[in-house]
């Protein structure tokens, strides 16, 4: 009896110091604010990596636009030469052999305008113009597919701190059994086997705690890198995203659904098949712009160009700068023709660039299907969850009564400790499927509402 005793003021130690910390520990976080489920999203969208990627890409898209703009206008060039030669060499006013030293400046200013190039040009234009407007559906994909992300961690993380609490509540029904046990055995009512079993009990239901915290952490953690949320800060997570009772009658209308289910409708295309549309039709342009480098190109241009020289080897006097410079002076104008006869290596790209073009077309019909598909998933999902939360509300209100009664009749000695046990597990099995149901459930709700409606947050 002296071990058992000693046993025991040894545990009763032992949770005393876990409840001061676990108060502690409450008192800490109770001073934080707690992050909803629409705080942790928004924070993700606005700090995560991919995002801010997009927004530089899309402020790149609004230069290239610009850019592509001044290529309608004549290019404008200007050239200045000068030259200082020396040996044998032809004299240019008696076309004969000498040795000379000479000077000679030549200038140019020109411009020129592609009159025709296959429509290389204009489909530049419109690829860069296209670029500018989806760069946008780009953005949204990008916040979308990291709302998502944090959603389900969110859902994660609230569902094992939830489990803490029901663990933490079989535990203290195990502690209070073992303390009514050794009574029942300090009166000759329950055997000695009786109160080990329940000491097993409640090593095992400390275990589970365990357990279900080391969960909750990594949970929380695993939530904190979906967010790029600082690893060293603390985060205190509100709870459900969407209270139950909201999440059954959920999402926008019941006749909506149906309407999901029966036709596969959606208000408006997500930004994912958006992207992909914006994408082959990137890959038509593409492939017309490299079409028409197998096709002839016509150029306009003209300038005006002028000339100094000087023979510095003869004893005569040259005309100054400024007189030769307005002498010769000439204009000239052009009419270029560029026409491809042969080349392979071209063809090639033109080749590759439709082949691009038609996979990025079947992307499209891909990222549609996966769209309906995971629309439909959702709703499916989300009648399930919400039939199965009814069954199981059912469920653990029997186990209740179950585990009641067994208590009753252990405390009459008409039960046993195993299955007294058995029927604590079952209550607590039953109290964690309900819970993971109505947080699936309030994830499915968010969901569907989100293919219906195109917002991510739940409207009540």
């Amino acid at each position: 009896m002296a071990w058992l005793w000693l046993y025991i003021s040894c545990m009763k130690t032992r949770h005393i110091i876990i409840i001061i910390m676990g108060l502690l520990a409450g008192l800490g976080a109770h001073g934080q604010e707690a992050w909803t489920l629409d705080h942790c999203m928004a924070y993700a969208q606005e700090y995560a990596t991919e995002v801010r990627r997009q927004k530089l890409e899309q402020k790149q898209r609004r230069a290239d636009y610009r850019a592509s703009l001044l290529n309608f206008l004549p290019s404008v060039s200007a050239e200045a030469t000068g030259q200082y030669s020396w040996g044998r060499n032809i004299d240019p006013e008696t076309n004969t052999y000498n040795n000379v030293t000479t000077f000679n400046n030549y200038y140019q200013v020109g411009a020129s305008v592609t009159l025709f190039d296959g429509g290389a040009t204009w489909n530049a234009f419109r690829q860069a113009r296209l670029d500018r407007t989806a760069a946008q559906s780009y953005v949204d994909k990008a916040r979308d597919d990291v709302a998502m992300g944090v959603m389900a961690k969110y859902v994660d993380a609230v569902y094992t701190q939830r489990c803490i609490v029901l663990t933490e509540e079989k535990l203290r029904g195990s502690r209070a059994l073992l303390v009514k046990t050794q009574r029942m055995f300090e009166l000759g009512e329950k055997s000695r086997p009786d109160v080990v079993q329940v000491q097993s009990q409640v090593e095992e239901d400390e275990y589970n705690l365990l357990h279900q915290r080391n969960l909750a952490e990594k949970a929380l953690a695993d939530l904190k890198t979906a967010m790029n949320y600082p690893a060293a800060d603390t985060l205190v997570v509100a709870g459900l995203p969407v209270d139950v009772a909201v999440a059954s009658i959920l999402p926008a209308s019941r006749q909506a659904c149906d309407s999901l289910m029966a036709h596969g409708f959606f208000l408006a295309d997500r930004p994912t098949v958006v992207a992909a549309e914006a994408e082959a039709e990137r890959a038509r342009l593409a492939w017309k712009i490299q079409r028409a480098s197998l096709m002839p190109k016509l150029t306009l241009g003209g300038g005006v160009a002028t000339n100094y020289y000087k023979n510095l080897s003869s004893g005569g006097r040259a005309d100054g700068f400024g007189s030769q410079f307005r002498n010769n002076m000439g204009e000239y104008v052009y009419l270029s023709l560029t026409i491809p006869i042969f080349n392979p290596s071209a063809r090639n790209k033109v080749f590759r660039a439709k082949t691009d073009w038609q996979k990025a077309r079947l992307d499209v019909e891909a990222a549609r299907r996966k769209q309906h598909d995971d629309a439909l998933q959702a709703v499916l999902d989300y009648r399930g969850y919400a039939r199965e939360v009814v069954q199981l509300e059912r469920k653990v209100a029997s186990d209740s009564l179950a585990h009641h009664l067994s208590y009753r009749k252990y405390e009459e000695g008409m039960l046993s400790v195993f299955d007294l046990h058995t029927a604590s597990q079952n209550l607590l099995q039953s109290r964690l499927l309900l819970l993971q149901s109505e947080m699936l459930l309030a994830l499915k709700a968010r969901l569907v509402n989100y293919y219906i409606t195109g917002e991510l947050g739940v409207r009540n």
